[in-house]
């Protein structure tokens, strides 16, 4: 068994691609993908189910490690607001060298801020500096860094 990557379903995948190519350093891996037919709305439960985007390479992995899948489909829905103790997946999460300027990164180029960067010892593991951050759409990002 493999992990091999995580989804993001975007109002604007280009445009959310471009945040995370700039902000993290994220790659594209071709081609982009373009979807649909009776076989994907069978296998998202999804009717006429249709879809586009492109995977990224996250950082820090190499050419052989998950991605982080940008699509947009045809018909999306809303959603709530994302919160940090809603049920279900919450945030995805980088290290980084600097939380402060990484925090700077996300907000310079369309994201904001949800908390505050703190800084705890965490036993066993070394001090963490951490904040919680969102992408331009809204999606939870943890921007951690350990000493």
């Amino acid at each position: 068994m493999r992990f091999v990557h995580v989804n993001v379903i975007a109002k604007d995948w280009r445009a959310l691609s471009r945040f995370y190519q700039v902000v993290f350093g994220c790659v594209p891996v071709p081609p982009e993908r373009r979807l649909s037919g009776a076989w994907l709305e069978a296998a998202t439960g999804v009717p006429d189910a249709a879809l586009e985007g492109e995977h990224m390479r996250l950082p820090g992995h190499g050419d052989g490690g998950p991605t982080l899948e940008i699509f947009s489909y045809k018909n999306n829905l809303d959603r709530p607001a994302p919160a940090a103790n809603r049920l279900g997946l919450g945030h995805i999460a980088f290290e980084v060298a600097d939380v402060h300027a990484a925090l700077e990164r996300v907000v310079a180029h369309g994201g904001r801020a949800i908390g505050q960067v703190q800084s705890a010892d965490v036993p066993g593991k070394g001090k963490l500096t951490v904040v919680y951050a969102a992408d331009p759409e809204g999606n939870i990002i943890e921007l951690q860094a350990w000493a």
